[in-house]
């Protein structure tokens, strides 16, 4: 039974997902982040993508402009595990 819960647990880690900077248009970007389990804070995956949008625009000396946020909703059970993506621009401040 112990392997099969490693096996398991093993296979779990592996599901987060990050899509890195997605450019939209012009000027105009996504950034999305999922935990691999139902387990991590919402919070947690937000400020992360929020720091890769904003290191995006410093790279310009930009700001970030955020356009929308989508959250996934809970429960947090059979793969519907808590995830963020962020549409922004870069402007001058």
């Amino acid at each position: 039974m112990k392997p099969i819960f490693l096996l398991v647990i093993a296979a779990l880690a592996g599901c987060a997902s990050n899509s890195g900077i997605v450019q939209m248009g012009s000027n105009t970007y996504m950034v999305s982040r999922q935990a691999a389990t139902g387990f991590t804070g919402m919070g947690t995956l937000k400020a992360t993508a929020m720091k890769e949008a904003f290191n995006q625009c410093q790279k310009t000396g930009k700001a970030v402009e955020v356009i929308e946020t989508i959250d996934a909703k809970p429960p947090y059970i059979f793969g519907n595990f808590p995830k963020t993506e962020i549409r922004f621009k870069c402007v001058t401040e």
